[in-house]
């Protein structure tokens, strides 16, 4: 898988959550209540939607697929002056990312987080840093189909010495 480092710089989402499990996965119904109302959000900033996830501290060294974490089905705005109803703001905190293009079903994706966690971060110079891991779906994502692309960011920081 091809990667790159990339700095973030603090973003503003707007958007839906839910609490989930790998387990007791509702992805599938977090879409599907955001996209017919992705429209109401005004002052968004291009098209991206982002997948957030915010896992609890130690959640891959004790992997449990039943842990429960966060997850977000949000867009990018210039501001939170107007929050569609039973939509929430977010603000996505910069910082160092590996970042991985995906290409595949998103049903797939499991094989190439398992090489990220168990191959690159160990062989690598960086390790897990304790913020939001984040896909962003452009133009190029095609939700369940194997020629669907997407971006993963994977929060990092250097390796303590």
């Amino acid at each position: 898988m091809h990667s790159r480092i990339e700095t973030l710089p603090e973003k503003k989402l707007i958007g839906k959550r839910m609490v989930m499990s790998f387990s007791n996965n509702l992805t599938r119904d977090l879409w599907r209540g955001f996209m017919p109302r992705r429209k109401e959000i005004q002052n968004n900033i291009g098209t991206d939607l982002y997948s957030v996830q915010i896992y609890p501290p130690m959640f891959f060294r004790n992997f449990n697929p039943k842990t429960e974490f966060e997850k977000w089905a949000a867009i990018e705005v210039t501001d939170f002056g107007t929050i569609p109803t039973e939509m929430e703001s977010f603000i996505l905190v910069g910082g160092l990312y590996v970042v991985f293009d995906y290409k595949g079903a998103a049903s797939a994706a499991g094989s190439s987080y398992q090489y990220i966690h168990t191959e690159w971060l160990p062989n690598s110079s960086y390790e897990l840093d304790a913020r939001p891991h984040f896909d962003i779906l452009g133009e190029k994502y095609k939700n369940d189909d194997p020629e669907s692309e997407e971006e993963l960011w994977i929060p990092i920081k250097p390796k303590a010495e």
